[in-house]
C-alpha cells in the first residue's frame, strides 16, 4: 500500500515537472527561421493568461529562462521570442549592439518580430485576449515598441529597458497599461530620454506607472551581470526581487486568472 502511494506521488511529481519545462519552438516570421521557447503552468488554468518574454540584446540568456520558469509556476503561459534569428545570433557585445541597434532602429521590423512570437504565445495556449509582455534591456525597449505599435496586449512591463523613440514619430494613444521598472543609476537612459518618455506617456494618454530602484544601474534583475555599479551594468538582488513583486502585483492586475 505505501509503496503504491509513493509512487502515485513520484507520477504526480514527474507529471508536473515534465509540463514546467522550457521547449524549443521553431517558427517563422517571413523568410526568417526563429527559434523561441515556450513553457507551460504546472496546473492548468481557466482564463489560460500567458505572458511573451522578450530578451536582453545577447538574445534568450539563462536570466530569461529563469524568468520564463518562474513565472509558469505561477500559472501562466510563457513564451520567450527569438528576435533576430537563425544565422544572426550575436557572438559577443559588439554583435549585439548592431543587432539591437538594427531593430531599434527600424522599430517597424522589431514590432513584426515581436508580433510573430505572439502568435507563437497563443498557439501554445495562451488565450489572446489575456496576454502581457514583458522585457529586459533590448527587450525592455521591445514591450514599448508592442504598445506603440497597438499589439492586442493588456500590458506590457519594461525592466532596464531603453525608453526612447525618433522624435520625429507621431505619439499616438496607447491602450495597453505600461510598467516601466527603472534602475535609479542607469548611465545608459538619461534624463533627457526618461523625461520625453514621460511626456509621451502622458500625451498618450497612457495607464502608465514608473518605479526607480536605489543604487541601481543596468541589468539590475541579471544574476550573470556582476555586482560593480562603476560598470554600468550589474545585479542588484534587492532591486531584482523588489521588481518581481511589482511585475506580479501588475500582472494580477491586468490579466485574469
Amino acid at each position: 500500500m505505501k509503496n503504491s502511494i509513493a509512487l502515485i506521488f513520484a507520477t504526480i511529481i514527474f507529471s508536473a515537472n515534465m509540463n514546467a519545462q522550457l521547449k524549443p519552438v521553431k517558427y517563422a516570421e517571413g523568410n526568417q527561421t526563429l527559434n523561441g521557447l515556450s513553457i507551460k503552468p504546472a496546473k492548468k488554468n481557466a482564463n489560460n493568461p500567458g505572458i511573451l518574454l522578450l530578451p536582453a540584446w545577447l538574445g534568450i540568456d539563462n536570466a530569461s529562462k529563469g524568468i520564463a520558469e518562474d513565472l509558469s509556476k505561477l500559472g501562466y503561459t510563457v513564451f520567450i521570442a527569438d528576435i533576430y534569428g537563425e544565422g544572426n545570433y550575436p557572438k559577443n557585445t559588439s554583435e549585439a549592439g548592431k543587432q539591437a541597434g538594427f531593430y531599434k532602429t527600424n522599430y517597424e521590423a522589431y514590432q513584426k518580430r515581436i508580433n510573430a512570437a505572439l502568435q507563437e504565445l497563443i498557439k501554445s495556449g495562451a488565450n489572446a485576449d489575456n496576454i502581457v509582455i514583458i522585457g529586459y534591456c533590448f527587450g525592455g525597449t521591445g514591450v514599448l515598441e508592442a504598445a506603440r505599435g497597438h499589439l492586442n496586449v493588456k500590458g506590457v512591463a519594461s525592466f532596464h529597458g531603453g525608453l526612447g523613440k525618433d522624435a520625429s514619430r507621431k505619439t499616438e494613444p496607447i491602450t495597453t497599461k505600461v510598467l516601466i521598472c527603472h534602475g535609479a543609476d542607469d548611465p545608459f537612459v538619461s534624463k533627457e530620454e526618461i523625461t520625453a518618455f514621460q511626456q509621451e506617456m502622458r500625451d498618450s494618454k497612457a495607464d502608465w506607472q514608473m518605479i526607480y530602484y536605489a543604487n541601481s544601474v543596468h541589468s539590475f534583475t541579471n544574476p550573470e551581470a556582476g555586482n560593480d555599479n562603476s560598470k554600468g551594468a550589474a545585479y542588484n538582488a534587492v532591486a531584482a526581487k523588489r521588481s518581481f513583486e511589482h511585475l506580479k502585483l501588475f500582472l494580477n492586475e491586468v490579466l485574469k486568472k
